[in-house]
Order: structure tokens, then C-alpha cells, then sequence
């Protein structure tokens, strides 16, 4: 049987907004939010949070054992190693990569990109090939043995950095599929992602809004309160991203 692991990069020492994972909102820490969201998500077997061996990431390591998850502690510059000791820790056959940028992600685009991997038999899945989904959706799918190669493979320090980067940079060696937004989803210039202040701005106002309400909300009930509240949705508009997702 196909075990399924979703692996969830998170640390406390971000730079542009240091202890993000953990800040509130709605009475729960951001990264508690992104665990309950993928927990609705049929197809995973799974849930390990991949964190470092700093002791500034205690406090990850303990929310990960109070919500009863994995929790896997490796480098904090060599994430694809990170990440690959997560899965083979958890005997993950597939990895579902995510980070914890992305609280708000929604459970059906999740299960959506495992069932696409599944279905096209491609070596690499993703909603961000191709960007069309807000950002904060991000999920990359594909197979423990794949990310073991790769590892073997290269030692650039962008590609440990960033742990599937190499698999969709070699198109001729990996087989890669997007996965597109419906056109009532479609918003690639809207970052709902974990970043900065601005960014935590958002996210208070988001599960303040939403939360108590519905704990359940899906991403087309995040699209049409932003899409209401425009200056909620403008809040981190000027903010510079980063090139490598």
C-alpha cells in the first residue's frame, strides 16, 4: 500500500518575519490553522512537520507532539535533506511538500494535486508550474525515491535550499504536470502566504473574519471576502517576493 506524507517546512527563524509559524490569529497559532485544514484531507496517510535541530524550534516540536503529528529535525539551510529524512522517518512512499507559509491552504486543492499525481502516473505535480491559484495554495507532489535521487544527484545549495527545485528545472529528466485554477479561483496576483508583517496582517484579518463562523472555509470563501474588502486584499500588494517558490 501507497503511504502518503505530507510534509509541512517550518522554523521559527524567518527572516522577514521571524516566529511566523507560530503567531495568532483567531486564537490559534498559524501553523495549528494549517494542520486542522490538512487533516480534511481524504488521501493523506500523514502529517509530519519537517523543522530543524535549533532550539528556537522547540516550540514547533511541541506543537507537533500536542496535536499528536510528526515531527522530523534536520538542517536548517539543507531543507531537501530536511525533508527527504522526514519522509523516509515516516516511511512516506509520496511526499505532499508544503510549507508553513501557507495556513489558509485549502484541503480540496490539496487532494486534488494527489489524486492528479495518481492519475497522470508523472513523475511531479504541482499548482505553481504555471501559476494561476493565489499564492498560499502551494503544493508539490511526488515520490520519496525521486527526491533520493535528486539528492544524490546535485549539491548545489539552491536546490538543498529549495527541495524540489531541481525536479521541475530538468523537464527533460522529470515528467511534470500543473495543476490549473477553475476560473472562479483563478488570482495569481493575490498572495494569501506567510511572508512578512504585512502578510500576518492579512491572516488576522482573514481567520478573524472567517474562522469563528466556519472553520471549514474553502478558498472561494477567501476569495469573496477579499475580493469585498479590498483594502484587506491590498494590504501586502507592494510587497517584493522572493524568485525561487
Amino acid at each position: 500500500m501507497t503511504k502518503i506524507v505530507a510534509t509541512i517546512e517550518a522554523r521559527m527563524t524567518s527572516t522577514r518575519l521571524p516566529g511566523k509559524v507560530m503567531l495568532p490569529a483567531a486564537g490559534k497559532p498559524l501553523l495549528e490553522h494549517m494542520i486542522e485544514r490538512l487533516q480534511r484531507v481524504p488521501s493523506l496517510d500523514q502529517i509530519v512537520i519537517a523543522t530543524t535541530s535549533n532550539s528556537t524550534d522547540d516550540v514547533v516540536s511541541d506543537l507537533a507532539r500536542r496535536l499528536r503529528i510528526g515531527c522530523f529535525r534536520g538542517s536548517e539551510e539543507d531543507v531537501l535533506m530536511r525533508v527527504l529524512g522526514a519522509a523516509r522517518a515516516y516511511d512516506a512512499d509520496v511526499i505532499v511538500e508544503l510549507t508553513g507559509d501557507c495556513p489558509a491552504i485549502d484541503p480540496a486543492i490539496v487532494e486534488q494535486c494527489i489524486q492528479t499525481y495518481f492519475e497522470t502516473g508523472v513523475d511531479f505535480v504541482s499548482n505553481v508550474l504555471q501559476p494561476t491559484y493565489p499564492w498560499g495554495m502551494d503544493t508539490k507532489v511526488f515520490s520519496t525515491r525521486v527526491l533520493a535521487e535528486v539528492a544524490e544527484m546535485t549539491q548545489d545549495p539552491a536546490d538543498h535550499e529549495h527541495v524540489s527545485l531541481y525536479i521541475y528545472e530538468h523537464p527533460e529528466r522529470y515528467t511534470l504536470f500543473n495543476v490549473s485554477a477553475p476560473q472562479e479561483l483563478t488570482w495569481s496576483e493575490m498572495h494569501i502566504e506567510l511572508d512578512t508583517p504585512e502578510d500576518y496582517e492579512l491572516f488576522k484579518e482573514l481567520f478573524g473574519a472567517l474562522y469563528s463562523t466556519n472553520p471549514h472555509f474553502t478558498l472561494r470563501d477567501v476569495i469573496d471576502f477579499l475580493r469585498a474588502r479590498p483594502e484587506i486584499a491590498g494590504v501586502n500588494e507592494a510587497i517584493k517576493r522572493k524568485a525561487a517558490r
